[in-house]
Formats: structure tokens, sequence, C-alpha cells
């Protein structure tokens, strides 16, 4: 069973940048995409970034232009990039690997936007 380790949370103050990072057990480029989804107190777990095979990446519109996903195959690592952050944006950030229907996740990491 694949393994996803994520860091890089932390508390940053609003209009801050933090970069996660999310180690993978496998080779990246066995899954069909790999991304990130978030959940806030007392909120769904919502999608984020994903990046495919293919390097095709795609974002939910809450952080496009803000937010950049991005990866390395031989570090099996894949990272989000988070500018401009958002007080409303605090939540456990959750790393995602995708093959076919099944879904893997990580055990997530804390970013807390606060000044």
């Amino acid at each position: 069973q694949v393994q996803l380790l994520e860091s890089g949370g932390g508390l940053v103050q609003p209009g801050g940048s933090l970069k996660l990072a999310c180690v993978v057990s496998e080779n990246i480029f066995n899954f069909n995409a790999v991304g990130w989804h978030r959940q806030a107190p007392g909120k769904e777990r919502d999608f984020v970034a994903s990046i495919n095979v293919g390097g095709k990446t795609q974002y939910t519109d809450a952080v496009k232009d803000r937010f950049t996903i991005s990866r390395d195959g031989v570090k099996k690592t894949v990272y989000l990039q988070m500018n401009n952050l958002k007080p409303e944006e605090t939540a456990v950030y959750y790393c995602t690997a995708n093959i076919l229907t099944r879904r893997s996740w990580g055990q997530g990491t804390q970013v807390t936007v606060s000044s």
C-alpha cells in the first residue's frame, strides 16, 4: 500500500507563503494523478490541486494564480507552493495519489494562517 508523507505546514501570517511537500513511497508516475486536498475546521475535505501523469495541472478556482503544484520524479515528491495565503485557508492539507478510482491519502499537515 502506498504511503504519503506530508511536511511543510505551519503558522504563517496572512499574505505569506508556505511550500508543502509530499514524499510518495512509490514511483509517482505509477499514479494517474497526485495532488492535494484540504479540510478546514467544521468543513468537508475539498480538492485543491492535482497534476496528472502527463503533467497537466488542475486547481480549484479559489487558489488559481496563487498556488502552484509541481513534482520531482527522482525524489518521488509532490509540492504545493502557496502564496498570498488567506485566513480562511487555515486547514489540514492532505496529499493524495490516484489509481483509476482508488485514492490514497496522507496523514495531513496543518496550515494555520493568522496574524
